[in-house]
């Protein structure tokens, strides 16, 4: 085979096999239902995870330091309520 085709086809494989990694999806498999207080405290961002797609469980997604940790959705309840006291705490004069 001519070397310009050989080239060309390597190249196209290379570009399908990049493409495809950035489609898989990078899902919670298990949950925690014991995250502790303070670490909530520290969540920068909460997003949900859920099962209806690619991914097979509910679950809450906690943004902190970097790291992604995997909780519980029942967890939103309590990051949520942790979340208004320390509102309150920030309006208080």
């Amino acid at each position: 085979m001519d070397l310009k085709v050989m080239v060309l086809l390597l190249f196209l494989c290379a570009l399908a096999i990049k493409t495809t990694e950035g489609g898989i999806p990078k899902c919670c498999v298990k949950t925690s239902m014991d995250i502790p207080t303070n670490l909530l405290r520290k969540v920068e961002r909460a997003e949900m995870q859920l099962s209806n797609g690619v991914c097979e469980i509910n679950a809450l997604i906690l943004h902190v330091k970097g790291k992604k940790l995997c909780a519980h959705p029942k967890t939103k309840r309590k990051l949520k309520r942790l979340q208004r006291k320390a509102q309150k705490r920030q309006k208080r004069p």
